[in-house]
């Protein structure tokens, strides 16, 4: 998403964190509505593309680092640079097999999607975003252990 030492500021507010925990949701009900738009739906899931961009964009810094999702941010930016700034061995197994187990959720909602099966997706939805918001509270772990500064 190109974001640079200041959008990752910005989206440290825990406003753009917790506001982009429904892009999912909202990205199904989008492709979903093709049920009743047809090719319209294309709309609704552009505007949550516009979305996903905007929101780490929105937002101004915020006024401290004792939240708990910008502790999450924070930690999923160090996670993201991993190669260039190691991070703690004890974090890699978890927050790897939370990603796994996001895009598993992710291949099932899809299907659910894909087939219009209500409960596909709702499960895929529920493993998805259950592993996600695991793997964020893994990210504030992470947080705690690295520290508050990032060095690009």
């Amino acid at each position: 998403m190109g974001m640079d030492d200041a959008t990752w500021e910005r989206h440290a507010n825990p406003w753009s964190g917790w506001s982009r925990i429904t892009i999912l949701p909202l990205l199904c009900l989008a492709i979903w509505s093709r049920v009743w738009l047809g090719w319209g739906a294309l709309w609704p899931v552009l505007a949550v593309v516009a979305w996903t961009w905007t929101n780490p964009r929105l937002f101004g810094p915020p006024l401290h680092h004792e939240t708990w999702m910008t502790k999450a941010v924070l930690g999923e930016r160090l996670w993201l640079a991993r190669d260039a700034h190691p991070v703690p061995t004890h974090h890699i197994r978890v927050a790897t097999l939370l990603t796994y187990f996001a895009g598993s959720g992710a291949l099932i909602l899809a299907y659910g999607l894909w087939k219009f099966e209500l409960g596909w997706l709702i499960m895929g939805l529920t493993l998805a975003m259950g592993a996600k918001l695991w793997f964020l509270d893994r990210m504030v772990w992470l947080h705690a252990d690295m520290g508050d500064t990032f060095a690009p």
